[in-house]
């Protein structure tokens, strides 16, 4: 599954809702769209930096069983890694599952296997 990132104007993405909220208060089937939007490529690189692009490959590629783990396995302070790892949550570029076997841990996983990036013209 691919995970999709889009640049779109808050114009334009005020038009899509304006569109969707008519179809639906008409009672025509909306098909949901999936996908994280931004307004700019700038607002984009705020969220998406190196090291949280780094915590995004190391989670498909080792599969930590929780954040500490991740932050032990790309060397770098747990706070910080947990606040990344909370903001692309944030984003949908990261699930957390809660677990409770012997203490409480938070398994990060990325629900996608590439992420496609696309700028509205």
């Amino acid at each position: 599954m691919k995970g999709r990132i889009e640049i779109k104007s808050l114009e334009e993405g005020l038009k899509d809702f304006r569109a969707t909220w008519k179809a639906v208060a008409a009672g025509k089937k909306v098909t949901p769209r999936r996908g994280t939007y931004f307004t700019s490529l700038e607002a984009a690189r705020k969220v998406l930096t190196p090291k949280r692009l780094q915590l995004l490959r190391m989670i498909r590629q080792g599969r930590p069983d929780s954040v500490y783990q991740l932050a032990r396995l790309v060397r770098r302070d747990f706070k910080n890694v947990h606040a990344d790892i909370q903001a692309l949550a944030a984003y949908g570029l990261v699930s957390l599952k809660r677990t409770q076997t012997g203490r409480r841990t938070t398994v990060p996983r990325v629900p996608f296997s590439a992420i496609e990036f696309r700028i509205a013209m």
